[in-house]
């Protein structure tokens, strides 16, 4: 590879989410109708806070080489869940929300951790127990019921785990910990580093990630057993798009947020203009696939 391809091999893994997400946001602007009304912003905005905040998560487990295939049925156990606990309040209800989270995620995390299972396999096992478990719970519950946040919440929300996962992942010695254990995970146990404890909270915080969004996701979704199906594709994509390779030893956190917005906007482009959801998962596969070669070609 020559200096200039390499450098802008570089370009594109660092800069081409953003250019991408610059060039379709524009041509939306111009082609597609009422892209700017507050009504269609406002639906967007509610679409897009579960696939970010999932990312999120997922970022951080991709951080240390694995990956959560789980979060889908995280969020749906969330989400079945959360009205059952609404008559003791609104804090509790959220607290026996967020308990699913972090008790899945540890058991994902031991898996991998301790058992030293392949994420794929831990996480999918998870994700299998996780979705049935959610499904006999949200048996004969009243659709609709769940959290009444409003828009502008969602994204303070947001903004709020966005600042959490970059003072985690840039500033702190678990952050500095995971990036190392998901460059080279025998270097970083015979160096002293706590591998176990690390990937077991990169696994609770991903989890407790996803239960968070699975409540809110209790917006959009009227049977709690079927929230946050095939979010997992759209959360790994946003996290790979934005720069962060799949191999690990790497997090780029507003990367993963212009990633999650570009899906977004890529699946509401498509929907808007005829195209079947088939077809957004599709193009979503095939830009997994380009940022993987993409990521590739700068090693």
């Amino acid at each position: 590879m020559t200096i200039t391809q390499s450098r802008l091999s570089a370009f594109t893994r660092d800069y081409g989410v953003y250019a991408a997400l610059v060039l379709l946001a524009l041509s939306n602007v111009l082609v597609t109708r009422d892209f700017l009304t507050v009504e269609t912003l406002r639906e967007q905005v509610i679409l897009l806070v579960p696939v970010l905040i999932v990312a999120l998560g997922m970022a951080l487990v991709i951080g240390t080489g694995g990956v959560d295939l789980s979060v889908g049925a995280v969020m749906a156990l969330s989400a079945a869940v959360l009205p059952l606990s609404l008559d003791y309040g609104v804090v509790p209800a959220v607290m026996a929300g967020v308990l699913t989270g972090v008790l899945t995620g540890m058991l994902s995390g031991s898996l991998v951790a301790f058992l030293k299972v392949q994420p794929i396999v831990a996480t999918l096992a998870v994700l299998v127990v996780g979705r049935g478990i959610a499904l006999v719970i949200a048996d004969g519950e009243t659709p609709g019921t769940g959290l009444g946040v409003d828009v502008p919440t969602l994204v303070l929300v947001a903004v709020a785990l966005i600042v959490v996962v970059s003072v985690l992942a840039g500033q702190t010695t678990f952050g500095r910990q995971l990036v190392a254990i998901g460059g080279n995970r025998t270097a970083a146990r015979y160096s002293g580093l706590p591998v176990n404890r690390v990937l077991l909270t990169s696994y609770v915080l991903c989890g407790s990630f996803a239960a968070v969004a699975g409540m809110f996701t209790r917006l959009t979704t009227s049977d709690p057993s079927r929230t946050g199906e095939l979010i997992g594709l759209s959360a790994i994509t946003a996290v790979v798009a934005g720069g962060t390779p799949l191999s690990g030893g790497r997090i780029r956190v507003l990367g993963t947020v212009a990633g999650a917005v570009l899906i977004q906007l890529v699946t509401a482009t498509l929907l808007e203009n005829g195209a079947p959801a088939s077809v957004a998962q599709m193009v979503q596969a095939v830009i997994i696939i380009a940022a993987v070669v993409v990521q590739r070609g700068t090693r």
